[in-house]
């Protein structure tokens, strides 16, 4: 973990961080404020940033890669809620405003870089631009929204359905994430999506 302005490539970190969702509409100096909390992190594939049931929770920016929401039964068995990519951000947001334990990990599908606060940092933060925090607390419900959507889809499509609107939603992603992890998310077999594939149905 290394502050945006000891990083030897800051540069380009600066230059993500302005083109993130969430922050490219900060100012000059609110994002100079901003980068004084941040610490850039590099994750290896499998790597955990947040690990369900904990109280303790960042905020997370993502620079490179792709990171995945995922929920985890006793049988350890499962269910991936989303897929995030550059430009995109990653919270627990709601759990720690409720003071509930974090009810999913988030996991580096692939190598990535995040640049990440405590969440308690980031909301004082926010509290300073309201303008800011609208635009979090929106991109948040969002978020839960299209969960949820994705949640109702894979009980109301079939498998070729729910392999078509992953592809309507998000093409960008479709050959960068592992097929096991795609079925996973799209709740049908590896093996599956590759008939699907072969015989042409995607």
């Amino acid at each position: 973990m290394i502050l945006i302005e000891n990083h030897p490539e800051k540069n380009i970190i600066r230059v993500q961080l302005r083109q993130n969702n969430v922050l490219k509409g900060l100012s000059e100096s609110d994002m100079l404020e901003l980068e004084s909390h941040l610490v850039v992190v590099d994750g290896g594939k499998g790597e955990i940033l947040l690990h369900q049931g904990v109280h303790e929770m960042e905020q997370y920016f993502i620079l490179d890669g792709i990171l995945k929401r995922v929920v985890t039964n006793q049988q350890a068995k499962e269910m991936i809620l989303r897929f995030a990519d550059e430009r995109d951000m990653e919270t627990s947001y709601a759990a720690w405003r409720l003071k509930t334990p974090a009810p999913y990990s988030i996991v580096c599908v692939s190598k990535a870089r995040v640049a990440k606060l405590p969440l308690q940092q980031w909301a004082a933060f926010m509290d300073r631009h309201p303008q800011l925090k609208q635009t979090f607390e929106y991109e948040v419900m969002r978020l839960m929204s299209e969960i949820m959507a994705h949640t109702i889809t894979l009980h109301l499509l079939d498998a070729p359905g729910r392999v078509h609107r992953f592809l309507r939603k998000h093409a960008e992603l479709y050959d960068r994430i592992p097929k096991k992890e795609l079925a996973t998310y799209l709740n049908i077999s590896a093996e599956t999506l590759s008939r699907l594939k072969h015989q042409g149905k995607i």
